[in-house]
């Protein structure tokens, strides 16, 4: 047999409760505990679109509508959108070239 090709016979495939057993005596890999998760901190929403779409935040404010200012608020934490302007973030998300085109049209 070589060395790129395996016998199924020599695998054998382990249980869920064996990769859980296996994974929990690992001391570098343990499950965050809530304490954990409350410590950590939320990337913001509005933060991840942007970098999804490789702009600045400069680009992401003009594009957009939304002044630099109170994007850099939201991407460091100061503020939070409120839900209307979650909405629109959302949309933004789900179809970043019709939002611009709408906003940046000539009527």
């Amino acid at each position: 047999m070589s060395k790129t090709t395996t016998s199924s016979t020599t695998l054998r495939p382990m249980t869920p409760g064996a990769i859980e057993a296996a994974a929990r005596a690992d001391r570098d890999a343990q499950p965050l505990t809530a304490g954990d998760l409350k410590r950590m901190k939320r990337t913001p929403q509005a933060k991840i679109i942007r970098r999804a779409l490789a702009l600045t935040q400069e680009e992401f404010a003009v594009r957009y509508h939304i002044p630099l200012g109170t994007l850099r608020d939201w991407e460091q934490g100061r503020a939070q959108p409120d839900r209307p302007t979650q909405a629109y973030l959302k949309i933004i998300a789900c179809d970043p070239e019709r939002v611009e085109r709408l906003l940046n049209s000539r009527t």
